[in-house]
């Protein structure tokens, strides 16, 4: 299959929902901080030539009222800098527009300027930025020459001469205005922590339903999750309880059913053994007690696989090496070989009659199919590792996974001697997944096969916290 490659998005809901609206405030904060700017240089631009314009203004309306003469006394007090006063004989022709910020500038000061004259009048705005020369009619201060203003204004008086003033307006600030870039950096932290509070919040019955759920592997009587929180919450709640008590009464219903039928089959069971010791051929006695043996054992282990091997139990520390050696002594005294390898040092949590019977159907299975048993231990402190070797033919791979089926035996073990009711396997690895672990099968390279059980050191359920249940099989 060709790679094909892959947006890294989070795979949790709560890092792709704070992955989602960190991005929306980051693009709404940048694009909020981009109009603050433009608005901003605007505004102080048009503060500065609104300033420049009245003073024009002021200085127009009072050369309108004097006499020639008078102008040129009154234009060299006016003539103050930043604000250039001259009187030409003759205006300055006006040079070609100008595109850019220059002419932008002088296009709005000139719409600022009008509307501050307040009447219609020639008017005259030309960008002169970038050239330096002596402003007119003003003292030389040493050899340092006295920069032209950036825009040249040219007002017609009533009496049909012209005003000339440059001017320069203020340039557009350069330095980002801190104060509101650390106003926009609050906001933005202020609300990415509301949002990881918010969906925090939201996630938070979704991790409990999903711990809900992997506990109810655990325990089927699993006290039920509590229906509140938003809407969709509580009716997912809700439907999960509902789940959780059909499952319950379906396990119930089927562990009554087939506990009447084993309880109702002992009574044939016994009388067809009474008859049996009445037969005189011994040959024929002893087969008819070897298959009501057979059945008596089959009734038994489904009874007790159906009621979950004793129900309810809790947890507690278990010397793994101390069980090892009394099932190791219990098969000696049967006349049978089984070695131990490795050690445990730390007690393992579980419950000790439910895994003396797991690792007990391992050891068995391995001795009636393979000869013998090897344990090897393999501790860690993440989890427990018990290897069960044998030295049999092993097992086809297509049925490595099918023995743990309840009542699934292979055609070769299929006898009175070996064969068994089929549960073994299908038990033991209940027990192994109900405390928090499994079982697998594989076949070793030199032959043999090896069932491999693995524990946790930290299974869901801790000693003293609720019973834990064996789950009976829904196949």
């Amino acid at each position: 299959m060709p790679w094909r490659w892959r947006w890294p998005w989070p795979d949790s809901l709560r890092g792709r929902l704070v992955l989602v609206l960190t991005g929306g405030l980051l693009l709404a904060q940048g694009l909020s901080a981009y109009i603050n700017f433009s608005e901003r240089d605007q505004l102080m631009a048009n503060a500065g030539g609104l300033q420049q314009a009245q003073r024009i203004r002021d200085a127009v309306q009072l050369l309108d009222t004097l006499a020639p003469a008078e102008r040129q006394r009154i234009a060299a007090v006016l003539n103050v800098p930043p604000l250039v006063l001259s009187l030409p004989a003759q205006p300055s022709p006006s040079g070609p527009a100008s595109a850019g910020l220059s002419g932008t500038r002088a296009a709005m000061f000139s719409s600022v300027l009008l509307a501050a004259l307040g009447e219609p009048r020639g008017l005259r705005v030309d960008p002169i930025e970038g050239q330096l020369a002596d402003a007119p009619g003003r003292p030389h201060h040493g050899d340092r020459p006295h920069r032209v203003p950036a825009l040249r204004i040219q007002v017609l008086l009533r009496d049909g001469s012209w005003a000339q003033f440059h001017t320069q307006l203020p340039p557009p600030s350069a330095a980002p205005p801190w104060r509101l870039a650390l106003t926009l950096a609050v906001l933005l932290a202020a609300v990415l922590l509301l949002t990881l509070l918010a969906v925090r919040w939201l996630t938070r019955p979704l991790a409990l339903m999903a711990q809900a759920a992997d506990a109810l592997g655990q325990d089927i009587r699993h006290p039920p999750l509590a229906e509140t929180g938003p809407l969709e919450v509580r009716r997912a709640a809700k439907a999960f309880n509902a789940m959780q008590q059909r499952l319950c009464h379906l396990i119930d219903d089927r562990t009554r059913v087939l506990a009447a039928m084993s309880h109702d089959l002992k009574t044939p069971i016994t009388r067809m053994r009474l008859r049996a010791e009445l037969l005189d051929d011994d040959e024929l006695r002893q087969r008819f007690e070897a298959d009501l043996q057979e059945m008596q054992a089959m009734v038994t282990d489904t009874l007790e696989f159906m009621r979950g091997l004793g129900g309810h139990a809790a947890l507690q520390p278990v010397d793994l090496m101390a069980l090892l050696e009394s099932l190791q002594a219990d098969n000696l005294a049967m006349g049978r070989v089984m070695a131990i390898e490795g050690a445990c040092t730390a007690p393992v949590m579980a419950v000790p009659g439910l895994l003396k019977r797991c690792l007990g159907n391992l050891i068995d299975n391995a001795v009636l199919h393979g000869e013998r048993a090897t344990v090897v231990v393999d501790d860690s402190p993440q989890q427990t590792v018990l290897l069960v070797r044998d030295a049999g033919p092993g097992i086809p791979p297509a049925e490595l996974d099918r023995v743990f089926e309840p009542f699934h035996r292979l055609e070769a073990s299929r006898n009175r001697a070996t064969g068994g009711t089929g549960l073994g396997l299908s038990i033991a690895r209940n027990i192994a997944q109900t405390h928090g672990g499994n079982i697998t099968l594989r076949n070793l390279p030199q032959g043999g096969l090896e069932a491999a059980l693995v524990l946790p050191r930290n299974p869901a359920n801790q000693a003293g916290s609720s019973p834990i249940t064996m789950r009976p099989s829904l196949a």
